[in-house]
């Protein structure tokens, strides 16, 4: 008989908050996170704001003109980023996600490294967007 089997195993109990705040995870995991995060956040706001800014704009010229002035709202642009940013993590993670299921970027390293290109391109064209959507151009 082997002697990891006669080993006990570590016990973990009562981890307080410090201790779980200091644990690190790797860039795919947040990576998989947040693509669940965007993703909630994209369908909580499928009614709650795509939805009604979209029936606004296609109404009449006076419901775009609302539209328009809701959208000039410092705030709201606010809504908007993250709304875009979602969208963007959500798809490129979800690329990344594809290509994994074809085994292709399975082991560690290129897991890490595409994790990183998912950050790097989402945050990227969010910040493209987001200056575009304040008027920077």
């Amino acid at each position: 008989m082997s002697d990891s089997a006669t080993k006990p195993r570590p016990q973990y109990r009562n981890l307080s908050v410090p201790q779980i705040l200091s644990y690190r995870l790797p860039l795919a995991a947040k990576s998989s996170i947040l693509h669940r995060v965007s993703g909630a956040l994209l369908f909580l706001c499928i009614p709650l704001v795509i939805l009604p800014l979209f029936a606004l704009s296609v109404t009449s010229p006076e419901s775009f003109a609302e539209m328009r002035e809701w959208v000039a709202n410092p705030l709201f642009k606010l809504v908007l980023l993250a709304l875009i940013w979602g969208f963007l993590h959500h798809f490129f993670a979800g690329i990344r996600y594809l290509i994994l299921d074809l085994h292709i970027g399975n082991d560690k390293y290129s897991a890490q490294k595409s994790a990183g290109v998912v950050f790097g391109v989402s945050l990227g064209l969010t910040l493209v967007f987001g200056l575009k959507l304040f008027g920077v151009w």
